[in-house]
């Protein structure tokens, strides 16, 4: 076993139990847990699974199997960026709406009083 396939190995298994563990003392929501906990699963099941990562690899023309797992990381960031800023878009949204509404009451409260 070569020292990338332990190293991603470690640093999946590793990512997974931090977000478990995170989920488990209410810091990490389940909602957003849910693409961290996939991502690193399927990490750490390629890195297991060598012919499976082989396979893949070759089938996308990638040469050095184990940069496919770079990509696939970077894959599941881009898809936890956008879900976080989809997150952000509608806080925002909705922050915007109850600032609207907290000046109409101090306004319609201003007039009656």
């Amino acid at each position: 076993m070569s020292r990338v396939t332990i190293l991603s190995i470690v640093a999946s298994a590793a990512l997974l139990l931090y977000i478990l563990e995170m989920v488990r003392r209410r810091k990490l929501r389940e909602e957003y847990s849910i693409l961290w906990l996939f991502g690193s699963v399927v990490i750490l099941v390629l890195s297991l699974k060598k012919n499976w990562l082989d396979s893949l690899a070759h089938a996308l023309g990638i040469v050095y199997p184990p940069s496919f797992l770079f990509l696939i990381a970077i894959f599941f960031i881009l898809l936890i960026l956008i879900h976080f800023s989809i997150a952000i878009s509608k806080l925002h949204q909705m922050n915007k709406k109850m600032t609207q509404e907290i000046a109409l009451m101090k306004e319609k409260e201003r007039r009656e009083g």
